[in-house]
């Protein structure tokens, strides 16, 4: 399943489970918040997972991915040299959320290979 967050709102997950958007918290500078997306999984999910940065402007997705390597996913960041907007994945790497750091040709894969089990 694919989830996307559009508009106005931040796609999160619920203390169930469940993607669901809310427009809380109205505080978010940003919306949708990727930092509001990712904290929500890291409170709620276990620690078999993956999280993404890709190119964007900004710092969104740092800190939150920064909670996901904290309880245990796996992050990577899109080489910031591959990305037409270089600063969210560039704000993961400087805050030490990333793991990895690779370009986008290279992330579909190693995502893949870091599923099913072969994170090494």
């Amino acid at each position: 399943h694919v989830v996307v967050a559009v508009g106005e709102e931040h796609l999160l997950l619920d203390a169930g489970g469940t993607f669901r958007f809310s427009p809380q918290p109205e505080d978010a500078p940003l919306r949708p918040s990727a930092d509001v997306l990712f904290a929500s999984v890291a409170a709620r999910h276990g620690s078999r997972g993956v999280a993404v940065v890709l190119t964007g402007m900004g710092r969104d997705g740092a800190r939150g991915m920064l909670a996901l390597r904290r309880v245990g996913f796996h992050t990577i960041a899109q080489d910031p040299a591959t990305s037409v907007i270089g600063g969210m994945p560039r704000a993961a790497v400087a805050a030490g959320a990333a793991m990895e750091v690779l370009p986008i040709e290279g992330i579909g894969p190693r995502v893949a290979a870091v599923l099913r089990g072969r994170a090494g």
